[in-house]
C-alpha cells in the first residue's frame, strides 16, 4: 500500500468515526430533551384528576368570557364568523407562547443543581419547556376542530399549512425563550417584566380581532409582531382571507432572526450563568 492509500485510508475512517459521533451525539440530544419533556408532562398531569381537562378549560374560559362580550355586550365587530372558532385559533397558539415564555424566565433558576451537575447541552432546559407546551397545545387542537364542526366552519385547503404555523410558532417561542432564560439569571426582576410584558402583548397581538381590524397607518407596525403572522396562518384553515402571504413571510423572517439571536446570547452568556447559579 503507498503512502498516499493510508493517508486516504485514515482520513475516511477520521471523517467516519466524526459522522457517528455526531449522528451519536444527535441522538443523546433528542433523547435528553424528550426525557426531560416527558418528565414535565408526567409531573403536570399525574397528580391531578382532570389531566387534559385543565390545558383546555383556560383558554376555554376566556373564550367564552370574550365570546360573551364581544357577540352579546358589544355587538361584535371584528375578527371573522363564526367568532368562536376565529378566537379559538388565536387564543390556544396564544396560550402555547404565554406559558412557554413565561416559564423560561425560571428555566435555570427553578432546576439550579441540574443545570451545574448535568453535561447536557444547556439549551435542552428552554426546548423542554417550548416543546411540553407545544404538545399541550396540539393536545387542544381537537377542541378548536369540535367548535369548528358545531359551528359550520369551512375548512380551506390552507389546512396544510397548520404544521408550518406550528413550526414558525416553535421556532419564534424558542427564539423567545433562550433570550429570556440567561437574562432572568442576571437581572431577577426581568421576570416580573416580562409577565407584564405579556400582559400587554396579549392586546397587541391579533388574538381577540384581526389585523385588518386595525386603522390602516397602525397594521404596518402590527406585522413587525411575529405573532400576527403566525396567528393569521393559523386562522387561514378556516378563513381564507387571513392568509395573508407578506403579513406571514415577515413574521418568518422576524422568527428565525429572533431564534439566531437567542442562540447568540444563550452561547456568550452560558458560562457566566453557571456561575451565577
Amino acid at each position: 500500500m503507498s503512502r498516499a492509500d493510508g493517508t486516504s485510508t485514515a482520513d475516511g475512517t477520521s471523517t467516519a468515526v466524526a459522522e457517528r459521533h455526531r449522528r451519536s451525539a444527535g441522538w443523546r440530544y433528542r433523547h435528553s430533551l424528550w426525557l426531560l419533556t416527558r418528565r414535565d408532562l408526567t409531573v403536570r398531569y399525574a397528580t391531578s384528576a382532570l389531566g387534559y381537562f385543565w390545558s383546555i378549560l383556560d383558554p376555554l374560559v376566556m373564550s367564552g368570557i370574550y365570546y360573551f362580550v364581544f357577540t352579546v355586550v358589544f355587538d361584535r365587530s371584528v375578527g371573522e364568523d363564526p367568532y368562536i372558532v376565529f378566537l379559538l385559533a388565536g387564543l390556544l397558539p396564544w396560550m402555547w407562547f404565554n406559558q412557554a415564555t413565561s416559564d423560561a424566565t425560571r428555566a435555570f433558576l427553578k432546576e439550579a443543581k441540574l443545570v451545574r451537575s448535568t453535561s447536557i447541552p444547556r439549551t435542552i432546559w428552554v426546548g423542554r419547556i417550548v416543546l411540553s407546551k407545544g404538545i399541550e397545545f396540539v393536545a387542544s387542537i381537537p377542541v378548536l376542530v369540535l367548535f369548528a364542526v358545531l359551528a359550520g366552519a369551512e375548512v380551506t385547503w390552507a389546512v396544510l399549512l397548520f404544521p408550518v404555523a406550528i413550526l414558525l410558532q416553535g421556532v419564534l417561542t424558542l427564539g423567545v425563550g433562550l433570550l429570556v432564560a440567561p437574562l432572568v439569571v442576571f437581572f431577577r426582576d426581568l421576570e416580573r417584566v416580562i409577565k407584564l410584558v405579556l400582559r400587554f402583548l396579549f392586546y397587541a397581538s391579533p388574538i381577540i380581532y384581526s389585523t385588518d381590524n386595525l386603522p390602516v397607518e397602525i397594521q404596518p407596525w402590527a406585522a413587525l409582531n411575529p405573532l400576527s403572522g403566525i396567528f393569521a396562518l393559523y386562522r387561514s384553515t378556516f378563513f381564507a382571507s387571513e392568509l395573508d402571504a407578506p403579513l406571514i413571510l415577515t413574521s418568518a423572517l422576524i422568527s428565525v432572526l429572533l431564534l439566531v439571536l437567542g442562540l447568540i446570547v444563550f452561547r456568550r452568556s452560558e458560562r457566566a450563568v453557571l456561575k451565577e447559579l
